[in-house]
């Protein structure tokens, strides 16, 4: 019989470079650095308390992201926010997304949908920091498409939620400030959770697709008022200056 010790390995921990990949993507998504902040890597490292080469290992990480855009030489700086890219990650969620809640709302157990109706509820906790809400967020709707998602799905869907965090976060902080917006979280995904209870496919994609919906115009106000053509309207602010 395998004993205990041989049946496990030891959980090593995480690397430099991954936390340090971790620290500067918590402080963009955060507002900390802000879109278009130029930065060089000396001076990163230094204020990480870390060497070199661990930040150069970051970058490269968040520039596939979409996070941050690096220089010739040693100097990055925070990826602007773009119309053209938040529309192309809206684009690339509409069509993602609503395909695997359509299989994942009938491979979901009745378990699971009952353990998301509990994380749902603490949605509303006021109490919570958007850091928290947010992780609490993506691992929620993870947990809702992972039955139907393959490893490349969810690699690619983590890192659209990262591209889109900042410029929602940007939104919400522009909105005025409603003291039902915990409830209003809240309820949104309850409302995604009784469609997937539903077992019909086209009730949880039509679900998916209403709550992408609400999600794209919160992130539309961090570029400013935007024209019907889909373009920054005349004497806005834009992301590049």
């Amino acid at each position: 019989m395998t004993s205990p010790q041989a049946a496990v390995r030891p959980i090593e921990s995480r690397s430099v470079a991954e936390q340090v990949t971790a620290e500067i993507r918590r402080s963009i998504l955060a507002g900390s650095l802000a879109p278009g902040q130029e930065f060089s890597l000396r001076e990163m490292a230094d204020m990480l308390n870390v060497s070199f080469i661990p930040v150069r290992e970051a970058l490269r990480s968040l520039e596939s992201e979409g996070l941050v855009v690096t220089r010739p030489g040693r100097s990055a700086m925070v990826a602007p926010l773009d119309l053209d890219e938040l529309r192309g990650v809206y684009r690339l969620r509409r069509a993602l997304e609503p395909e695997l809640a359509q299989r994942s709302c009938l491979l979901i157990s009745d378990g699971e949908l009952d353990r998301l109706e509990h994380e749902a509820a603490e949605f509303g906790a006021e109490q919570r920091g958007m850091s928290e809400i947010y992780e609490a967020h993506h691992a929620f709707h993870l947990a809702l498409l992972e039955p139907a998602a393959t490893t490349w799905d969810i690699r690619v869907l983590t890192t659209l939620w990262h591209a889109a965090e900042r410029y929602i976060r940007i939104g919400f902080g522009l909105l005025d400030p409603d003291p039902r917006e915990h409830w209003r979280r809240e309820r949104a995904h309850e409302e995604l959770l009784t469609a997937f209870r539903r077992r019909d496919p086209d009730t949880a994609a039509n679900a998916v697709r209403a709550h992408l919906v609400r999600n794209e115009e919160i992130a539309l106000l961090a570029l400013g008022p935007v024209s019907p053509d889909g373009t920054q309207e005349p004497g806005t602010t834009s992301p590049d200056s």
